[in-house]
């Protein structure tokens, strides 16, 4: 990029010069006085011109008495001239003559040409090169027909729902008759709906594979241009494109960039993204099905879109592609080892099973670290130990071993840690523990993961008080354990997550017999009933905010006191597992409940895996005055039931 800045200023430099040089030239041409050619030769013969040269038409001396320069017009074909210089023995010079030369027209013309290219090329910066001066219309929309890449709905897994809905768009595309026969005529255009990372664009992408077809794609944002106008021309451009490859697919990723409702803007009417809209929605209803065009977009946010959009006629069908079930995350998981060479060990179901709330995305983004893993270990299979803690490194984040840790903070930690433990044991229908760590894992000084059995899409009011009573645990063990003057702040995570999750049982699922089932949540949204808009917004009185705090308060302290009462009940218990913790580190699930039996876990001397975690001295365990005493949720939920850690 320097190099080509140094070129443009180059140019420019050159240009000035040329511009100088022609501005310079008549002025220098004029300097001398023109006198008739009797006079010159009457200087000539007095002495007073030593040296003469010609110049085309007209000949220069110098006028020896004042020391000015003096021309004349040589007479028509002239003879005589030369020899009377000659004869007064004036020294002679000659000029080459360049009036009718091709080098002396181009080097006239060369300031105007250089103008002109350096116009050009900024013309083309502006508007992003590669399209001509003139292509600011022109659409971006790129053409995939390449067979090398192709994507089919074999390399999609998880959402069979949605390749349902879309397989008949591929059956159309690969026989229009069998529709049009009957007089049907496919959806016009498909909206698929979901999260991030779950795969709308590769669903999009098997389409064309399946029906193999031409397939154009563009994101929203390549529309909206700093000219106006310009967007709806690239709109135009694009379905003309599409036209001319028929049957064909167009998918506009992120559409939300260009199909935000219109009038919430600062622009109004004339604004480029609205006009830009505009000329979507009359394209999309203006080509006939029998063109064989279909539009496919993409969005996470589906309630930010105009209504014109969504209206039978343009896009006939929503697709929502939500995060895949436990089924779901095991064929995904199949599809993306597949690449991977995988040990005899390895179970995707067990590990579909750990990683509720996952994305596509995200369960490519755990083989990938696992692979990564074995790599660094020099591994020839990635194994079930590296699936294992690349899971725990995505949810929890990565180890640091290296944090220093003094014995009483790892002592307080230990029996925080166990106090969130023994807790999830013994409270009703409370996910089972999956792992407990005293290992520093991104901003928290230890863990506990608990992961449920199975995909949960709502959860009841048990087990919301079980989840309160758990999150409380870990402050109520410091303070039997170490009395109340000493307890830390490492409980500031577990406090926010049981007071929002208090506050929106009393606010928004109606958990509340003061309150009854009324919605008294802060936030705003829109929502539509017989066909007007309903906007909610905040109108609490001060008794009813009262209230809210209230019983907000009395769940929480309902929850700290069934945590006293099982901690005091099952203090060996409690005792048991923060000794287990302080001497292995890391105990799975399994292990805890053997360590509870009173069977020890057993270790190997040499590597172990990663969730057997290390010996106690392989700890420092100097001071360290800046240990961070946050312990955040593992992971937020996403959709169904997330794993939880406190």
């Amino acid at each position: 990029m320097n190099i080509r800045n140094l070129l443009i200023w180059g140019i420019v430099l050159l240009l000035l010069l040329a511009l100088f040089n022609l501005l310079q030239g008549p002025q220098q041409g004029n300097a001398a006085r023109e006198i008739s050619y009797s006079s010159f030769i009457n200087l000539v013969e007095n002495d007073s011109i030593n040296t003469a040269t010609y110049h085309d038409d007209r000949i220069v001396g110098q006028n020896q008495s004042d020391g000015s320069e003096v021309y004349a017009i040589l007479p028509p074909n002239d003879t005589r001239t030369q020899d009377i210089l000659t004869a007064n023995e004036v020294q002679i010079a000659a000029r080459p003559r360049s009036g009718n030369s091709i080098w002396s027209i181009l080097l006239g013309w060369f300031p105007m040409l250089l103008l002109i290219a350096v116009w050009i090329f900024f013309m083309r910066q502006m508007q992003g090169g590669g399209r001509g001066a003139m292509g600011f219309g022109k659409s971006k929309a790129r053409l995939l027909t390449e067979r090398h890449g192709r994507v089919t709905f074999d390399d999609v897994a998880g959402v069979d729902e949605a390749k349902e809905e879309l397989q008949e768009i591929v059956e159309f595309l690969k026989d229009p008759s069998k529709f049009q026969r009957l007089g049907g005529k496919i959806p016009k255009g498909a909206l698929l709906v979901g999260p991030p990372g779950t795969g709308k664009t590769l669903i999009a992408r098997a389409v064309a594979g399946e029906a193999n077809v031409p397939f154009f794609t563009i994101s929203g944002s390549d529309f909206v241009e700093m000219f106006v106008g310009v967007g709806a021309s690239r709109v135009r451009d694009m379905f003309e494109q599409a036209k001319k490859n028929a049957p064909c697919i167009i998918f506009i990723d992120e559409i939300d960039a260009v199909g935000r409702s219109r009038g919430a803007g600062l622009g109004g009417g004339n604004d480029e993204r609205e006009q830009t809209l505009n000329q979507l929605l009359v394209e999309m209803d203006g080509f006939e099905a029998n063109e064989g065009i279909i539009l496919i977009a993409a969005t996470n946010r589906p309630d930010v879109l105009d209504p014109a959009l969504l209206r039978p006629g343009r896009f006939d069908r929503q697709v929502v592609v939500p995060n895949p079930d436990i089924i779901g995350r095991e064929k995904i998981l199949k599809v993306h080892m597949r690449e991977v060479p995988i040990a005899s060990d390895v179970d995707p179901k067990t590990i579909a099973r750990g990683t509720p709330g996952f994305s596509g995305a995200d369960l490519a983004n755990l083989v990938n670290e696992a692979a990564l893993l074995a790599a660094r270990r020099n591994k020839r299979l990635v194994g079930m130990s590296e699936f294992e803690e690349a899971k725990d490194k995505v949810m929890m984040g990565p180890e640091r071993r290296s944090m220093v840790m003094s014995e009483k903070e790892k002592e307080l930690t230990a029996y925080h840690e166990a106090g969130h433990a023994i807790v999830s044991i013994n409270v009703p229908e409370a996910d089972p523990v999956h792992k407990a760590t005293i290992i520093p894992r991104g901003r928290a000084l230890g863990m506990v993961m608990r992961l449920p059995e199975a995909d949960k899409l709502s959860e009841n009011y048990t087990q919301m008080t079980s989840f309160l009573a758990i999150a409380m645990g870990g402050r109520v063990a410091e303070e039997l354990k170490f009395g109340k003057e000493r307890i830390t702040s490492g409980a500031s995570s577990d406090i926010q997550q049981a007071s929002r999750v208090a506050r929106a049982m009393i606010t928004q699922w109606g958990f509340s017999d003061k309150l009854g089932t009324i919605d008294y949540s802060d936030g705003s949204g829109q929502n539509v009933f017989l066909g007007q808009e309903i906007t909610r917004s905040k109108s609490i009185s001060g008794t009813t905010a009262r209230i809210i705090e209230e019983e907000v308060r009395r769940l929480i302290d309902q929850a700290n006191d069934t945590a006293r009462d099982i901690l005091t009940k099952k203090k060996k218990d409690w005792e048991t597992l923060a000794q287990g913790l302080l001497e292995y580190e890391t105990l799975s699930g399994e292990e805890i409940t053997e360590l509870l039996k009173g069977n020890p876990p057993t270790r190997e001397t040499d590597d172990s895996p990663p969730t057997s975690g290390k010996p106690a001295s392989a700890v420092p365990t100097t001071d360290d005055d800046e240990a961070d005493t946050k312990k955040p949720a593992s992971r937020p939920k996403k959709g169904g039931a997330a794993p939880q850690g406190t």
